[in-house]
């Protein structure tokens, strides 16, 4: 797994798939003009290559599996905030909205890369700048996309979902599946 989330190991151990954690470090700039999608396509594949690159020894023939989420509201995309001031300003943004959260998935085996891709529809209710700062005074925020996470406190603010809960998360578990089996891992 090129990623260092706890939320993707969780889940695929869920799916009962074992990984070695070699984390990807990328530059995770979003280039001029980048949609939300190809950015998250762009970066999963990236990292999937990257920590590729880096394995050497007896895990060098092992699968890479790599993701990357991002939150986005028309074609705005919301990374990991860089400060508290940071995660209140998109907070703010996301809050009464439906914005999309994009997760792809790459998985290089074999000398082959193939990416999937999952977006989820996602209705936060109205927050006030009180609710806002109370979570971000919990710490939640700091290493999430779009300032939240579904599975923590946040998830009391998500109204409906249309997609995966997972890729909310961090990991589609349809698409991840879809792609091991593809690869016959």
């Amino acid at each position: 797994m090129a990623s260092q989330s706890p939320r993707r190991v969780t889940i695929l151990k869920q799916m009962h798939i074992d990984c070695l954690v070699v984390p990807a470090d990328i530059n995770e700039q979003v280039y001029a003009n980048e949609s939300p999608t190809d950015y998250v396509l762009r970066l999963a594949e990236q990292k999937a290559l990257a920590t590729l690159k880096n394995l050497q020894g007896k895990h060098a023939d092992l699968p890479i599996l790599a993701a990357d989420t991002t939150v986005a509201l028309s074609m705005q995309i919301f990374g990991k905030p860089e400060s508290n001031a940071d995660a209140l300003n998109i907070l703010k943004k996301l809050s009464g909205s439906t914005h999309q959260v994009h997760t792809a998935v790459a998985l290089a085996f074999n000398g082959k890369i193939e990416c999937a891709l999952n977006t989820t529809q996602v209705t936060m209710m109205p927050l006030t700048d009180a609710m806002i700062r109370q979570y971000i005074a919990t710490g939640e925020p700091k290493d999430k996309a779009g300032s939240y996470a579904i599975q923590g406190l946040a998830g009391n603010w998500i109204t409906r979902i249309e997609g995966s809960y997972t890729g909310v998360m961090g990991l589609p578990v349809h698409e991840t599946a879809l792609l091991l089996e593809k690869f016959k891992v």
